[in-house]
């Protein structure tokens, strides 16, 4: 059985745009999951019960089970490398790029990391609905960085009248095509968009926790989390590799995340795949089947404004039609592009 992966996510935006009230937002909604927090910036940082003044590489406990650093974007895979030892017990690492930075470079270097516990966990940037003209006309790459987002969090949505904030996020799902888009105030949107909650020991998944109730209730009501759709699919008939890539390849917009088990028969029947989506990035990592445990292919498909029944009928399509539809030996070349390291991979 392979170890579960920590997604690391990228969370980017001009000055003001609100990533650390995003940030802080979701370690106040953190609960039983861990987090650590990688800040690439200098001088003050913003983060609750915390500041850092130019202390790179020092590490601070936040009280809640969470860890945060300021980073020197040049040593990340040495901050990576500190975060995900197993002492920290980490469920997912937030990056909260400065607000010049180029978010590109910081998902290349994720993307490059030679930490096999790690996993890329998306591209998300923060734009302020009521400044998103004039962040444009100040800064050029704003475009640039839209274009390469998977998550985009129209934030301040609060702030501007209803149709400014329809053209602001018609301009945003234009620069941003292959992006999830959805509106915020305050910066709170769901954590579960982001990475899978932990649910503390003794406590019943979805009661309301000591955190709600501190952070959350009056202001919830004001403020609602920004919206998003959940589909999950289980079958016991394994699907074809070919007609899942086919899917997978073409993922309408506002799908986000996906993640869960895929069962291909006889393409190998060896093994289940673990499967993890986020935008445009996709792996696969194939483990033996645990013994005893029925063969089912199970996801969960996470996205904003998503037509639930047309995932649920494509990805039926995907089921494998009998003896006459058994893969091919050939079939299995394009999921193992996405297998970091198969030395089945097809050449070029």
């Amino acid at each position: 059985m392979t170890t579960q992966q920590i997604p690391v996510v990228v969370l980017a935006g001009f000055l003001g745009a609100g990533k650390t009230t995003l940030l802080n937002h979701l370690l106040r909604s953190a609960r039983g999951t861990r987090i650590g927090v990688m800040v690439n910036d200098f001088g003050d940082i913003g983060i609750d019960a915390m500041t850092v003044a130019g202390q790179v590489g020092s590490t601070v406990s936040l009280g809640n089970g969470c860890l945060c650093c300021a980073v020197d974007a040049s040593e990340l895979d040495t901050y990576l490398e500190a975060l995900t030892g197993p002492e920290n017990r980490l469920d997912v690492i937030v990056i909260e790029a400065s607000g010049l930075a180029e978010p590109r470079e910081l998902v290349r270097m994720v993307l490059a990391s030679d930490n096999e516990q790690v996993v890329y966990g998306g591209l998300v940037e923060v734009v302020d609905a009521a400044e998103f003209a004039a962040t444009r006309e100040r800064h050029p790459e704003t475009d640039r960085h839209l274009a390469v987002a998977d998550l985009v969090v129209v934030n301040k949505a609060d702030r501007v009248a209803a149709r400014e904030l329809r053209t602001v996020r018609e301009t945003v799902a234009g620069l941003a095509p292959r992006a999830a888009v959805v509106e915020a105030a305050h910066g709170r949107i769901d954590p579960e968009l982001l990475f899978d909650r932990v649910v503390p020991e003794g406590e019943i998944a979805g009661q309301m926790s000591i955190e709600d109730i501190l952070y959350g209730d009056d202001d919830a009501h004001a403020h609602p989390h920004a919206a998003y759709d959940t589909v999950s699919l289980g079958t016991a008939t394994p699907l074809h590799p070919r007609r899942l890539m086919a899917f997978l390849d073409s993922r309408p917009e506002g799908l986000y995340r996906l993640k869960g088990f895929v069962d291909f028969g006889a393409a190998d029947p060896a093994n289940r795949y673990n499967v993890h989506a986020v935008g445009r990035f996709l792996r696969f990592r194939p483990e033996p089947w645990p013994a005893g445990e029925e063969r089912l292919t199970q996801l969960v498909l996470i996205g904003s404004g998503v037509d639930a029944a047309a995932l649920r009928k494509q990805l039926a399509a995907c089921e494998q039609n009998g003896p006459q539809d058994v893969p091919d030996e050939r079939s299995m070349w394009g999921v193992l592009r996405y297998v970091p390291g198969s030395e089945d991979e097809p050449a070029g």
